[in-house]
């Protein structure tokens, strides 16, 4: 039976995510010591304390995310015996989550894909001034139709398919009155919903240009290792492990659609029946079982999650 790891995007974080790991396991406390150090920031004391606006400040979610999976996938390790080269198939995450993922590969490390992240996210929030940009999902049009109401809403502003999650669920991005047209046109497309989203700015989408300039610049100052398990990157929804080829894929990923539909489908593709989410919340085992039919997830993130993947592990 093969297994793939997925790990979370932005949106999944919560105050108080990893707190009970850290307190129960020393492994997963020192990741979180060890990212404190790397960003010269007591980022811990957020992630477990609050108040959650600062939490979810992109510059503080994204690292507080990879933080939160990599102290679950340090835990596994050291208390059920996990490896991942030896036991996953394939490893992927949402968005920010393909840094995560990435980590777990050993092709950064811990304190280089914390800083990665702050400089990502500090990034994605300058491109574009607060209200400006917008980002909307629409719910009940497969990508394709999805991709044609955002093209017909941009009317010469950006509007493009930002988010393909998969299961009729498309998220769009770019200029907020552009945006606004788009959820209007779905409805009319016969969308079951489209509304305005809750984010700080229009990810993935071409607005996002500057972000993508200075992720190319941190990256190319960062060692890079070929990772010991294929990722499935976002941008091209096939597995790299050339560092070159991941430097290009994480750069245009910041403009450029997160095909996530098509990456649960090539990994099911390729024989995964079990999807394990590392990190915090359950989205992305909602969204595979709308995609990969008779795939079985599961998610680890707590203290009692650890304990049921080492109960599975001994049957």
């Amino acid at each position: 039976m093969a297994v793939a790891f997925v790990f979370p995007g932005q949106g999944s974080q919560t105050v108080g995510m990893g707190k009970a790991l850290a307190a129960n396991f020393p492994a997963a406390a020192k990741v979180f010591a060890e990212v404190d150090e790397a960003l010269g920031d007591k980022l811990s004391s957020i992630i477990f304390e609050g108040p959650a606006d600062r939490l979810t400040l992109t510059e503080n979610a994204q690292p507080a995310l990879m933080a939160m999976s990599l102290a679950a996938l340090r835990v596994l390790e050291q208390e059920a015996g996990f490896d991942l080269a030896r036991d996953a198939q394939f490893v992927a995450g949402h968005s920010l989550g393909e840094y995560s993922a990435l980590a777990a590969a050993g092709a950064f490390t811990l304190a280089d894909t914390a800083r990665l992240l702050r400089t990502r996210g500090q990034a994605m929030q300058k491109a574009v001034p607060v209200g400006v940009g917008a980002m909307a999902a629409l719910i009940g049009l497969e990508f394709d139709a999805a991709a044609a109401v955002a093209a017909e809403a941009a009317q010469g502003q950006v509007c493009q398919a930002a988010n393909d999650n998969g299961g009729g669920q498309v998220v769009v991005s770019g200029d907020k009155a552009a945006v606004e047209r788009a959820v209007e046109i779905a409805k009319g497309k016969g969308a079951k919903r489209a509304m305005i989203l809750p984010v700080s700015a229009p990810f993935h989408c071409a607005l996002m240009q500057p972000a993508a300039a200075a992720m190319a610049d941190a990256l190319s100052k960062v060692s890079i290792k070929p990772p010991v398990v294929p990722v499935v990157a976002n941008v091209l929804a096939k597995p790299i492990q050339d560092p070159v080829e991941i430097v290009r894929a994480l750069v245009t990923q910041v403009t450029g659609t997160v095909r996530w539909r098509e990456s649960v489908a090539f990994m099911a593709g390729a024989g995964v029946t079990r999807f394990t989410e590392i990190g915090t919340g359950k989205v992305l085992g909602g969204l595979i079982k709308r995609i990969a039919e008779g795939a079985t997830t599961s998610a680890v993130g707590s203290p009692e999650d650890i304990a049921a993947f080492k109960a599975a592990q001994t049957h």
